[in-house]
């Protein structure tokens, strides 16, 4: 999108575009020809009002200046609670999918798309997912996670490209996560049209309402933060409220489809010396003292969790069980993965 580019305001966002009252607060502007130019579009974003709270930020104490920055973040929490139903059916959009191969995939410029690819990354050694299975991607590619790709968050074009040459191609089965602060990022436009021309699930995120996301998401999250403690820095309350609505969509997709045994992490990947003692403590902590198997000696558990191949689950299931590793595998695919129903299903053959 060119900087002479004007976009269409719809009846409904005419009477919601904000303008600053230089006090904090903001009154409805009413465009006079039905068309309101960038310019005008990004200055009336809440994320780029100014904060009258921080106005003397410059002149504040390193502890005042934490004190201010730690009280407007703690608003955010606030702002997230609002959105817990739309963040519920982002979930419930995104389980039925994981179940049947699909993905998630998390397209963003910016800090919107560094969050998306950090919590991309933390699903397969958390819950044992498949590495493609939660994806992230930013408007310039690689290089942008640790630099400025200037005007690579301009283009509708490269958002849609960027999924077509995902391996494989975005697919109708495939959930895309759309995550802009302003709510109109082109890059971010562009992927979701995509997305939707293919039939693929689609969800936005934005920090601001009414966005340009709106007609063309299938659940739309518009946690509003109001304005930053630097006019404008959306990586400051809006990248905390994205963070934390992406823990919640990767969290509870993943308990949903039987990742956890109760708030245990039963589907780690051990990687490394802590998540190995880690893994120890869940199985341990699960399996009862009636098992098959006597877990506690320290030798016992480890040829157990070998004979695994180092899954926990399927671990605990072998232990509390007496079966083999194959008989448990059958067990958890019969039960889609959950241990729970393993356990219960065996209990009551």
């Amino acid at each position: 999108m060119s900087p002479s580019a004007v976009c269409e305001a719809s009846p409904e966002s005419q009477d919601l575009v904000k303008g600053h009252n230089g006090n904090g607060s903001f009154t409805a502007v009413k465009p006079s020809n039905g068309t309101v130019s960038l310019a005008e579009s990004l200055a009336g974003l809440q994320t780029e009002q100014k904060n009258s709270k921080t106005t003397n930020i410059d002149s504040m104490s390193s502890l005042e200046l934490c004190r201010v920055i730690n009280e407007e973040d703690a608003s955010v929490a606030q702002a997230v609670q609002t959105c817990l139903p739309q963040i519920a059916d982002a979930i419930d959009i995104i389980v039925p999918r994981l179940l049947s191969g699909g993905r998630v995939i998390y397209t963003g410029a910016g800090t919107s798309g560094r969050l998306g690819i950090l919590d991309a990354s933390e699903i397969p050694p958390t819950f044992s997912a498949p590495p493609g299975q939660f994806v992230g991607l930013i408007a310039g590619g690689d290089y942008a996670i640790r630099n400025a790709v200037e005007g690579a968050e301009d283009s509708e074009e490269l958002g849609a490209t960027d999924l077509a040459e995902l391996t494989p191609p975005l697919s109708k089965n495939d959930t895309l996560v759309g995550i802009a602060s302003s709510g109109r990022t082109p890059y971010v436009l562009g992927g979701l049209k995509y997305a939707r021309s293919i039939g693929a699930a689609t969800v936005g995120l934005a920090c601001v309402k009414p966005s340009s996301l709106r007609s063309l998401c299938d659940v739309l999250i518009e946690c509003v933060t109001g304005p930053e403690v630097v006019t404008g820095s959306t990586r400051l309350k809006a990248g905390t409220a994205t963070k934390m609505t992406l823990n919640m969509i990767s969290t509870g997709s993943q308990i949903r489809t039987g990742k956890t045994f109760g708030n245990l992490m039963v589907d780690l990947k051990m990687s490394n010396e802590k998540l190995q003692n880690r893994a120890r403590r869940v199985a341990r902590m699960v399996v009862p003292p009636s098992s098959a198997l006597d877990i506690e000696s320290e030798e016992v558990l480890d040829a157990v969790l070998a004979d695994c191949d180092g899954q926990v689950k399927l671990s605990i299931l072998v232990a509390t069980l007496g079966c083999s590793p194959a008989e448990g595998r059958a067990k958890l695919e019969a039960a889609s993965g959950s241990l729970r129903q393993a356990l219960q299903g065996n209990l009551t053959d």
